[in-house]
């Protein structure tokens, strides 16, 4: 909690939040911000009014190995990199990605298992829902966290044309979420941006934490289907966790699905994944190995 009253009171000093406060009230994030969030908003704010050359030439692009590119993402990495070099962390390529072209930035956190679409169905995998929640996410049940990026499409086949960085959310009096971005090429500059949370042109956010849960099912990649083999294998149904939802994971649903009287779909469903989960906790709890022994002594 002391993170975040720090990372409000940051924010109360720019004079774009002393506007927005007159007609709008700050949003507390729902998890705590990282020092290194704080630390890259600093660096991206501190960006504000840089505008591109002759012929889109932008010291972003000149950084990413392409100075005349369009330079949203470079933008945006280029801040990554400078809080990594400032502060010794390893942010770039771990929590955030290193790249330039459509779709790319998005494809990573989907592979991190730290992307919400905004109206709640990923494509090629199923429907997303919050943690600890049982209902699928929809348009404007998840509010961006700090530090978060949004992906932005300005067509309708769905590929990201835009990204942009969450500096902070605020409700209005009418209860409507807007969505307080730092965001480069814009169309030539480094601005600060308003959006509302439900503008359709939004395709969805790579978070900063994990918070949310999806469907899985044959040819899925990524960390959250690592985290479910994981699950699997300390029930004994699976042998490895690879990242990889090939026929042996699954089978192995399938078979977990049977057991809990559940239909063999072999597709790892809300449903399917809340009782893995349950079955999960039971078995560490049943486990001697797991045991706390406390001396009374």
């Amino acid at each position: 909690m002391k993170r975040i009253a720090a990372f409000l009171a940051c924010l109360l000093m720019l004079p774009t939040m002393a506007r927005a406060l007159s007609s709008q009230t700050v949003i507390e994030p729902a998890w705590p911000v990282p020092d290194y969030v704080t630390w890259l908003l600093e660096v991206a704010a501190g960006e504000v009014g840089y505008r591109e050359g002759e012929h889109g030439y932008s010291k972003y692009g000149e950084w990413a190995g392409d100075p005349y590119a369009q330079w949203c993402a470079e933008y945006l990495c280029w801040c990554v990199d400078q809080v990594d070099q400032q502060h010794g962390t390893h942010l770039l390529g771990q929590v955030y990605p290193l790249y330039s072209g459509s779709n790319t930035g998005r494809d990573w956190f989907i592979r991190q298992g730290r992307y919400i679409v905004r109206w709640g169905n990923l494509e090629g995998w199923g429907y997303q829902w919050l943690r600890n929640e049982d209902s699928f996410i929809t348009t404007g049940s998840y509010i961006p966290q700090p530090g978060d990026w949004v992906f932005f499409t300005w067509d309708s086949d769905r590929d990201t044309d835009h990204v942009a960085m969450v500096e902070y959310c605020t409700r209005d009096e009418n209860g409507n979420v807007q969505l307080h971005v730092l965001e480069g090429n814009t169309p030539v500059e480094v601005k600060r941006a308003v959006y509302d949370l439900t503008y359709t042109r939004i395709l969805g956010y790579g978070t900063v934490h994990d918070v949310s849960d999806v469907t899985m099912r044959a040819g899925n990649t990524g960390e959250k289907v690592r985290q479910l083999q994981e699950k699997l294998m300390l029930l004994g149904l699976v042998d490895k966790a690879d990242g990889v939802f090939g026929p042996a994971t699954a089978e192995a649903v399938k078979s977990f699905q049977t057991l809990q009287g559940m239909k063999a779909t072999g597709i790892a469903s809300i449903s399917m994944q809340k009782a893995l989960d349950q079955a999960v906790d039971e078995a560490i709890d049943n486990d001697p190995a797991t045991w706390l022994v406390v001396d009374e002594d």
